[in-house]
């Protein structure tokens, strides 16, 4: 959470990223920021000291500091500090995840070509000709360009520039969406033993109780109940840059309690650890998380064997949301379930029901 310390005059608030950002309110009204931010309180002070002096010296014919200083900066510098400083919708700094596909974004497809661009000599017109310069997927492109979006919406709210030059019509959707198709309970028992028996019970407590890779890999044993019936969901394990990173879900509704299915609980209830604090699911070499090459290799294997092309690890996820929807989950009970904090994904599912529904009822009218 960020901390506000103010001064006699002017305030300097520490964010989220622990850096100090300086800011006050000039003659007209309106409250003006640093063009950067600094590591030391001390530095944020400083440059209200040196801003309280240039207000008083001079006078009416003072201009605000944006006019001078965070206009000149260039597109690279003030990128990477929006990147620093950038807080998730529970207000808690990027995860590592996030925050590492920003600084790709921004070093392999936005940088080349606008970086040591002044941030006010970016106009619509030249990201007009770098979107069309883009060589990359049709989905990066559109990543790319949300970014680049939502990186200047800021200037233009920061006062740095006059309004957003990103005005690409569609340049943030995808051509078009992966069709998930869902497995039928049948085939996710029969996915889960094709795998190797360690990975057995990870996979049926992703797909039936609809958890994301990475809170599964975080569970520890005083997670789930001593029967199995339910599963505390606190936080999820991820790899990148190098080393392992854990934190709450991606969103304040990932943090939840599941219920899980009865036919399930004892092959739960048979792996668990008897240190409370031990991994449910550690990897094959003890303590550690379990990684993406010994879950990724076999679950390839095992889908290609049953016959489910396409599928991937995350869409056991969608699997279990679909068969809460078909035993008639509401929206609302699907949104706890699977820690949606919006309605847009469990309506989703609901439809997907729907359609399997609908299709079934086709058979049997055609089985006359």
């Amino acid at each position: 959470m960020a901390t506000r310390r103010r001064n006699s005059w002017g305030t300097a608030k520490q964010l989220p990223s622990k850096r100090w950002r300086a800011s006050y309110v000039g003659p007209d009204g309106i409250r003006y920021s640093a063009a950067t931010t600094y590591t030391l309180k001390a530095d944020a002070l400083a440059w209200l000291a040196r801003e309280r002096v240039r207000v008083e010296t001079e006078g009416p014919k003072w201009k605000p500091p944006g006019t001078v200083a965070e206009a000149a900066e260039k597109f690279r510098d003030y990128a990477d500090r929006w990147v620093d400083e950038r807080t998730n919708r529970s207000g808690q700094p990027l995860r590592p995840r996030t925050k590492s596909l920003y600084q790709d974004l921004l070093r392999l497809h936005i940088s080349p070509t606008l970086g040591e661009l002044e941030v006010s000599a970016i106009t619509s017109a030249r990201v007009r000709l770098w979107h069309q310069s883009l060589d990359t997927g049709a989905t990066r492109r559109a990543h790319a360009y949300s970014l680049l979006h939502a990186i200047l919406a800021t200037a233009a709210a920061e006062d740095v520039i006059d309004s957003n030059p990103c005005k690409v019509r569609g340049a943030m959707a995808t051509s078009s969406a992966r069709q998930i198709e869902p497995l039928t309970a049948d085939q996710l028992d029969a996915l889960a033993a094709e795998m190797p028996e360690p990975l057995r019970v990870p996979m049926l407590v992703m797909g039936w109780c609809g958890l994301r890779v990475g809170e599964m890999r975080a569970l520890l044993r005083n997670d789930v109940a001593d029967d199995g019936s339910t599963i505390r969901v606190t936080k999820a394990a991820s790899y990148r840059s190098g080393e392992w990173h854990c934190g709450p879900p991606k969103t304040k509704a990932g943090i939840r309690s599941v219920a899980v299915p009865p036919h399930i609980r004892k092959a739960l209830v048979a792996i668990l650890p008897k240190d409370a604090g031990a991994l449910v699911f550690p990897s094959a070499q003890g303590a550690e998380y379990m990684t993406d090459w010994q879950l990724r290799r076999p679950f390839a294997v095992a889908v290609e064997k049953l016959g489910h092309k396409g599928f991937r690890i995350h869409d056991l996820r969608h699997t279990g949301a679909t068969l809460a929807a078909q035993k008639g989950a509401t929206t609302a009970e699907l949104m706890r379930r699977i820690g949606h904090s919006t309605p847009s994904m469990a309506i989703r599912y609901q439809h997907a029901s729907d359609a399997r529904d609908a299709e079934l009822a086709d058979r049997l009218s055609k089985g006359r």
